[in-house]
Parts: C-alpha cells; structure tokens; sequence
C-alpha cells in the first residue's frame, strides 16, 4: 500500500505520530519512498530523530543529512501555509495529526484551537487544491469529542471533520477522508498516565465524576484505523473503529490493584462529557461496515453516491456497554499498562 510513496505527517511527534511512523517505517504496508515531518517542536524532532539513529552515529550526521533521509523532519506549523505548502509538495499522502486536544485548554483558548485545528485543515487542503498537487489521499485525525460538541476541542474537530468532508467537491484525483477514535490508551495528556503518575506518588487517583465512561484504544489500533482509511475510505468519508469502552472509576481501580491508594472525585471540568459518542444517531443512519470498521458516509449529496442499504440502527455511546471490571484489567494487562504489583482483590471488587 505504501510502497514507493511519499508522505507527510503533520504533527508528526506527537504520540499518535511516534506510533505510526514506527508502523510505517516497519515495512509492514510497504516500503515509502519518504517519511516527512512537519511539527514546530525542535526539540521533539531532535529527541524522535535520535531515537532513528544508530548509536555511533554523531550528532553532526544526523542533522545535517536531514534531507537525505528516509525520515525527514521540517520545523513549522500547521496553521503557516507557507510551511503547509512546502510540507506536501510531492507527497501521495497526507496524514494531519497536528492538533491542540487538551480540553480544558482549548476551553481558555479558544481562538488557538480554532487556529490549529481548523485553520490547519483548511490551509491543508488549499495546498493542495490551489497549487493542483498530486496527492493520493489525505487522512485527517479527529475524535470522539467531534460527535455532538460540548467543548471547543470538539467543535473544532466537527469543523475540521466538515473541511476535510467539502474538500472532495472540488477535488479531481485527491480523496480527503477523516478517522475518529476515542480516548487512546497511554497518548500524552490521558487518563491513564495521569493516573499512572499519581500512583507512583501515592494517590489518590483523582476521577472528576463516578459515572463517567471512555472509549478505550492502543495507539496501535489508531494506526490501524489510519492504515484502514487510507486503503479503504471513500471521499468524505470517516473511519470509526469498533472499540471497547470502560467506567473511568473502573480504570483507576483496575490500575490500583491491590495497592493501598484511594481515590478522589475532583468535579467535572470545564468542557468535560460524561459519556463520549463515536457515531451519533443522526449518523447511525449513514453507516456502512468496512471489515472491522464502520464507515460514516458523507451527507453532502454529491459525494453520498448511494443510499445505504443498512443502518448501524444504534447511538454508539461509550455509556452503551461499558467492560466489566475484570474485563478492564485483562485490557490494560494485554497492552503492558498494569503498574508491577498483586493483581486486583475482592476488596477492590467492593469499591466499585
């Protein structure tokens, strides 16, 4: 799928970005012709370029043979066209994971996450529509957080979702797809680090509502749904993947174990949901299966191509069926996050 081509990650340090160039740089779908980079953080590039080095390697080769690479790395910034349009000149693919996701901070900021996370989208897809560039496909990264915004992250995902969407009415030879997950386990900025930190202070482990349920993803099941979308996804159309959901409280206990650390209810934060939504019901009726993927199809009549012979017939609510307990712990065991200690008790049972 990938083999010989060129591609361009914006927001390529981030944990999403980390996982999926190690991905693509494994062979596993094919061997690129080009990995770029494009993120404002020297220092993250330097630490991820480093990390692609062979130890003798000195740190004279490294940057000034940045162009000569495989994995190549430019400074700039997603909300620069300028910077957009040096980034995706050549490439066949285009992955845009540069995004600000914190919700409480794009609730104080909100023109910043307007900026980076729509305006980035509309200056990716101008590039490439303007200056007629050759592109395959171009996969935006949304969230959870977009299906019925609450919180200005959200909405300016729903935005983002919507450029991405339009953009195939006037493109000739480039699909503009989206992908939409949940709450990956283990990214930067989740819950599960969080509590992991708080653990190795002692606790307590600090949960802003007892009722409050998540969506539960790897980073490689992200990766997963990018790959699917680039292979699979028609113009305007968002990848979802079917993924499991938990009790945030359940989490916590799950990760406590049998250690003696409580737990704290702190109160909702501002743009907080209790429940998150991957496919609405206003979606559900414009749903297809894709193997182990569900498809929202576009609403825009000119990119709908056909009515759809199946509805999903259901609101996929992370409230809907959240694992039990036990489930949650052999999850977070399968995936290597369970602190080294006794596994859970009856006690732990108790509190739930």
């Amino acid at each position: 799928m990938l083999d010989g081509k060129n591609i361009t990650i914006t927001g390529g340090t981030g944990s999403l970005g980390k996982v999926l160039v190690r991905r693509i740089l494994s062979g596993e779908v094919g061997i690129p012709e080009r990995v770029l980079i494009l993120s404002r953080d020297e220092a993250k590039q330097h630490e991820m370029r480093l990390s692609y080095q062979h130890p003798t390697t000195s740190t004279d080769e490294i940057v000034y043979n940045n162009f000569r690479q495989l994995l190549q790395f430019q400074i700039g910034d997603v909300r620069n066209s300028t910077d957009v349009v040096r980034a995706v000149r050549g490439a066949d693919i285009v992955v845009n994971a540069a995004a600000l996701k914190q919700v409480p901070s794009c609730e104080y900021f909100p023109e910043q996450a307007i900026f980076t996370n729509c305006l980035g989208a509309v200056n990716v897809c101008e590039s490439i529509r303007t200056l007629d560039y050759a592109v395959d496909v171009v996969v935006g990264v949304s969230t959870d957080k977009a299906c019925k915004p609450v919180n200005v992250m959200g909405m300016t995902k729903a935005v983002q979702e919507r450029v991405f969407c339009a953009a195939n009415i006037e493109s000739t030879h480039t699909r503009f797809v989206t992908v939409r997950y949940g709450n990956v386990l283990a990214s930067r900025g989740s819950v599960i680090p969080l509590f992991l930190e708080q653990l190795r202070r002692g606790g307590p482990l600090t949960i802003t509502d007892s009722r409050m349920t998540r969506f539960l993803l790897s980073l490689d099941e992200a990766v997963d749904t990018v790959f699917a979308a680039i292979r699979d996804a028609r113009p305007g159309e968002t990848f979802v993947p079917r993924c499991p959901s938990a009790m945030v409280t359940d989490i916590a206990v799950a990760l406590i174990g049998a250690a003696a650390i409580r737990t704290e209810v702190t109160g909702i934060r501002p743009g907080e949901k209790l429940h998150e939504i991957l496919i609405s019901e206003e979606e559900m009726r414009h749903v297809r299966r894709s193997g182990g993927f569900l498809a929202i199809v576009p609403m825009l009549p000119e990119l709908s191509g056909h009515t759809l012979s199946e509805q999903l017939g259901y609101e996929f609510s992370s409230a809907t069926s959240p694992l039990a307990l036990s489930e949650v712990s052999a999850l977070l065991e399968r995936h290597q996050l369970l602190p080294a200690q006794a596994p859970i008790g009856h006690e732990q049972e108790l509190l739930r």
